[in-house]
């Protein structure tokens, strides 16, 4: 039976396309909606407290693994957008490909850092640790230090840089799998390599240095791949060996507890007074592993995950970047307003309303920045529909 190209979705969804214009010929799954939302609750739970909205318990100072939950979503969207036609024996439209991430990562990205450069009150620290060019460039995680304003698109950094080099990668290795193979083993294990001579190269009498931690090994690119490349190879196997993903979805049931057992392992292996180089070196790996186990879980019609919608998760996935880029600008402003009124930051009313006025402020600047621009998009650089159903509900999600 020949092969057509033909909409998948009658665009009867009408309703979707008032919020995110992505999902106004195709469903969404709830599956990876609940990650996404998973992923941004976290890190702002973690950097709100950072600012002393802090929780019961100490329970937050693990919200910085939502970065790497959005890795291995990254991985796995835009690895599956990308390999989908060289599954199909087609070619990736370069221009396409890159026209699409500019409008959709640049003009909510450029916005925010006007805001840093051009208004340095509103800043959560006085001082920019990076010069303009490099967050122009995309490279101010290189040699980046903490406690520094709007240090925390570091990670935006990271994807950027990935995006530019996965097309090229992929076409490279397209007629070449055991080289596929083979890179992925380079670069997972090379950065477990790169990560042990980095904690000795920062190794003091207590321990790795944490300044030394935070510059060459938690914000560099080439020590931050892990997941990744693990989203990559989740979206190959999926792409390429159909029969080998079913089989990981119909495991999924048994896969979640195991996950949360290595990324809690994890997260134990940095507990402690001093930084030990064992959690330099496998605490990553050990939670991106996690993660894409967890990307299974939520991908499996096995689980309730992709069947079952958890209100509110599809709109906070939906405004997720905007959410990322603005967070600390408002939660050093809402800082400043418990300040002089006298508020408790851990008062019930502080931890709110921080997490209400982050998610407000997305909000604007979703309607407002994001969504024109992924309207513009859709005109200027349309999505071409895909010809099964799976591949239209795995692409373009982000």
């Amino acid at each position: 039976m020949p092969e057509t190209e033909t909409p998948l979705r009658s665009k009867t969804r009408r309703g979707e396309l008032g919020v995110d214009p992505r999902f106004h010929d195709r469903e969404r799954q709830p599956g990876l909606d609940l990650l996404r939302a998973l992923a941004i609750v976290v890190v702002v739970i973690y950097h709100a407290a950072l600012f002393g909205f802090k929780l019961p318990g100490r329970v937050d100072r693990f919200g910085w693994i939502g970065v790497d939950l959005f890795f291995v979503l990254s991985g796995y969207l835009i690895g599956g957008q990308l390999l989908a036609p060289l599954a199909r024996d087609r070619r990736i439209n370069l221009g396409r490909f890159f026209a699409r991430r500019a409008l959709r990562i640049m003009p909510a990205y450029f916005v925010v850092l006007a805001i840093y450069f051009l208004l340095p009150s509103w800043r959560e620290y006085p001082e920019m640790s990076q010069p303009l060019w490099k967050f122009l460039l995309s490279v101010q995680n290189i040699a980046l230090h903490g406690g520094t304003a709007f240090s925390h698109a570091w990670s935006l950094a990271v994807e950027d840089q990935f995006y530019l080099a996965l097309p090229f990668i992929l076409l490279f290795v397209n007629r070449r799998p055991r080289a596929a193979i083979i890179i992925t083993i380079v670069i997972v294990f090379g950065g477990s390599a790169l990560r042990t001579f980095l904690a000795y190269q920062n190794l003091g009498e207590d321990g790795v240095n944490f300044r030394g931690f935070q510059a060459w090994i938690y914000y560099p690119t080439w020590t931050r791949l892990d997941p990744l490349v693990w989203g990559v190879a989740l979206a190959a196997i999926e792409k390429f060996r159909p029969q080998w993903w079913q089989s990981l979805t119909n495991l999924a049931r048994w896969l979640w507890l195991p996950a949360l057992a290595l990324i809690s392992y994890a997260l134990w292996l940095g507990e402690g007074d001093h930084l030990s180089v064992a959690a330099c070196v496998w605490q990553f790996s050990f939670i991106a592993l996690g993660m894409a186990a967890l990307l299974i879980c939520g991908q499996s019609p096995r689980l309730p995950f992709r069947r079952v919608a958890i209100p509110g998760a599809a709109f906070i996935a939906s405004i997720a970047y905007s959410a990322y880029l603005v967070q600390k600008l408002v939660i050093h402003c809402v800082g400043r307003f418990c300040f002089d009124h006298n508020i408790s930051l851990t008062s019930v009313p502080a931890l709110l309303g921080v997490e209400l006025c982050v998610y407000v402020a997305a909000t604007l600047l979703f309607l407002t920045v994001e969504r024109p621009f992924l309207l513009l998009r859709q005109r200027l650089a349309p999505r071409k529909y895909a010809l099964t159903a799976d591949h239209a509900d795995n692409t373009d999600r982000i």
